[in-house]
């Protein structure tokens, strides 16, 4: 590629899902209720966690903190998509889309390890449930946190850096609705060898050790519950870990879902489509999953509006 065919790239265009103008307003309004949807949802249990004092528990502290990182992962990307709508423009500027994209990284990368360290809170409190409050302490549960944001931080910070080392050229128009790392990265006429390595050791690290550590955890578990000789105890045993276990389903399978059928139909306006699932369908899920199933938040639920639900 000849140096003179490289531009100072000023915006990108997000194409999103489809140019007829018949259908911008049912996205618009779509996107606009689902997304008013998982704020007030994820606010909710952030709320019912702080007032009340039953729910001042290890679970709940990290259940909070997953949905206070749902409700800031799903606003890196919807206001932006909204507004193009409203204004008919597709327009993102450079720093707002490589902004966009290390805020996404960071934030779904956070609802990772969030995850995987609720997993292991499950695992303590059914397989050591005698050892829970002295094993599971505020100083660790802290620290578990600030573990997740440091590494999700410093993961978010190298891709978007190495991003910055990119040149672009003529074609800006990314086939998404939001700038997604490996959309961006596919558009420059530089060298990505290295962003692509990097992509990939992340994916296997990132990806596969809370993967592997969430399956550890549910296997550990299900050998404890098969201990259990009571009926009733292994119900009351597993109810404890169900909604969560709903929650690591629905975020990885949809977003397994999303790589693997981009990797089969080679349609970037599908993967697009696919997307919505994890970006947007699983945070405005988890709050519902989570008041539905757990009788502690229900309760909390019903104090914080003075018994009218």
């Amino acid at each position: 590629m000849e140096q003179g065919n490289k531009t100072k790239v000023s915006e990108f265009l997000l194409l999103g899902f489809s140019e007829d103008p018949e259908l911008q307003p049912l996205i618009f309004g779509l996107f606009l209720s689902m997304y008013l949807v998982t704020v007030l949802g994820n606010l909710l249990i952030i709320l019912a966690s702080i007032s009340d004092s039953h729910l001042h528990m290890p679970m709940y502290f990290f259940l909070s903190n997953l949905s206070f990182v749902d409700i800031c992962f799903t606003s890196t990307s919807i206001p932006k998509m909204l507004v193009n709508i409203q204004t008919q423009s597709k327009a993102i500027t450079y720093t707002g889309c490589i902004t966009q994209m290390c805020f996404f990284l960071f934030f779904i990368e956070l609802d990772n390890f969030l995850l995987t360290v609720m997993a292991y809170d499950r695992y303590v409190a059914i397989c050591h449930p005698l050892h829970y409050t002295a094993i599971m302490k505020s100083q660790l549960c802290g620290f578990l946190v600030l573990v997740s944001w440091i590494l999700s931080l410093l993961h978010a910070l190298l891709e978007s850096l190495m991003v910055l080392q990119l040149s672009f050229c003529t074609n800006l128009e990314i086939p998404h609705f939001f700038c997604e790392l490996n959309q961006v990265v596919q558009l420059a006429c530089s060298d990505t060898f290295l962003n692509d390595m990097v992509m990939y050791i992340a994916s296997v690290l990132l990806g596969g050790g809370p993967i592997a550590g969430i399956l550890y955890s549910y296997s550990r578990i299900v050998l404890s519950i098969h201990k259990i000789s009571s009926t009733q105890g292994k119900y009351k045993a597993f109810s404890t870990c169900a909604s969560h276990l709903s929650v690591v389903s629905l975020f990885y399978c949809t977003g397994l879902g999303v790589y693997l059928s981009s990797g089969v139909t080679r349609s970037s306006h599908s993967s697009a489509t696919a997307s919505v699932m994890y970006t947007v369908v699983t945070p405005m899920l988890n709050p519902f999953i989570y008041s539905l199933r757990n009788n502690d938040v229900k309760r909390a639920l019903r104090r914080l509006f003075g018994g009218q639900l």
